[in-house]
């Protein structure tokens, strides 16, 4: 008898959608929906051996269905984070987009891959969930019928890895991620700031009014994005305006799995590392958290800064940039990109 578990949550579109349960011996749990691939849960110890959730979180489907809904522990595409103008050219053709953001098109549109119902294989003796999504020509704007795995993991040594992959059949951007928002106290502080934050990166992409990239790498060096020696995320983040949104430039042009965060929170003694094989990071800070979310566990506000995302992925507005790494899927080529959050106690 497996404690293995499937639950259901409800339906959306005809279709059910069920929460998956992946545990690993240590006691770690992680659960997901099929809906959006959504991360529920990641229920991990602290120093003192209690569990508690380190991600914010709806406590039934009408949160996640919640027009307001901040994109909570979802899988984000066709692409993820902005374009600019709702719009790219490709091969001499122009593609118009959704602006669903300032008049940029932000995370896939309208209706992205957080709002699909995917096709599901949970296999528990491996502790894997495999998720497909088949995204149709012209859906959201965007060419060519796209392929898309999801393959989430659970070690028994607290990673959860994230494992993507697409394939085209015309040319087509593509920029996937987790849209997972931290919180290492599991709830007993109400904000990030006091999280201390390791972050490899010596460049930012800099972004107009917008939060478009205007194309140009600024060093972090003497700026409040420095983080390359750890340092609590509170402490200037003052100097950001509204708190972090920006895209760090990680150096990793060969696709090769490496290092690039370290998250730890002292009073809980939680750790998290992050590690991933794509060239850039979004960190994000919950600026627009204002507590008017609904179906939150036990009423809880969600207010600014109340959790961050570690949001591994391409650079914003890269169909518009030639000069950032290439996001174009050609047909006969594959989509591959891994991250892996790792969960352990200092």
């Amino acid at each position: 008898m497996s404690n293995k578990q499937i639950k259901k949550w409800g339906r959306v579109n005809g279709k059910d959608v069920l929460q998956y349960e992946l545990i690993n011996k240590t006691g770690t749990i992680v659960r997901i929906l099929n809906y959006g691939g959504t991360i529920t849960d990641i229920m991990t110890a602290d120093k003192n051996g209690e569990a508690g959730n380190v991600i914010l979180c709806f406590d039934s489907l009408e949160g996640y269905l919640q027009r307001n809904n901040p994109f909570f522990g979802c899988l984000v595409g066709r692409y993820a984070n902005r374009i600019a103008n709702a719009r790219f050219s490709l091969n001499g053709k122009e593609y118009q987009l959704a602006p669903n953001d300032n008049g940029n098109s932000l995370h896939g549109g309208i209706k992205g891959f957080d709002k699909k119902v995917w096709d599901a294989a949970y296999n528990p003796e491996s502790n894997t969930l495999r998720l497909y999504y088949e995204s149709p020509d012209g859906e959201e704007g965007y060419p060519g019928n796209l392929k898309v795995t999801v393959v989430y993991t659970l070690t028994e040594k607290s990673e959860l890895i994230i494992d993507y992959t697409a394939v085209t059949d015309a040319p087509t951007p593509v920029n996937l991620t987790n849209h997972a928002y931290f919180n290492l106290s599991a709830g007993n502080d109400a904000e990030i700031l006091d999280h201390e934050l390791t972050l490899h990166a010596q460049y930012i992409t800099t972004t107009n009014s917008k939060v478009i990239p205007t194309g140009d790498l600024v060093p972090v060096k003497d700026s409040p994005f420095d983080f390359t020696a750890p340092k609590k995320v509170g402490k200037d983040i003052g100097g950001t305006g509204n708190g972090y949104d920006h895209n760090f430039v990680l150096g990793n042009l060969t696709g090769k799995l490496q290092l690039i965060s370290t998250l730890y929170h002292a009073a809980s003694g939680r750790c998290m590392e992050t590690s991933t094989t794509q060239p850039g990071v979004q960190l994000y800070t919950g600026n627009y958290l204002d507590g008017n979310l609904q179906h939150t566990p036990g009423n809880i506000k969600y207010n600014k800064y109340g959790g961050l995302c570690l949001e591994t992925q391409h650079y914003p507005d890269s169909p518009n940039q030639p000069g950032f790494p290439n996001t174009i899927l050609q047909p006969g080529n594959k989509y591959h990109q891994v991250t892996v959050y790792k969960f352990l106690v200092k």
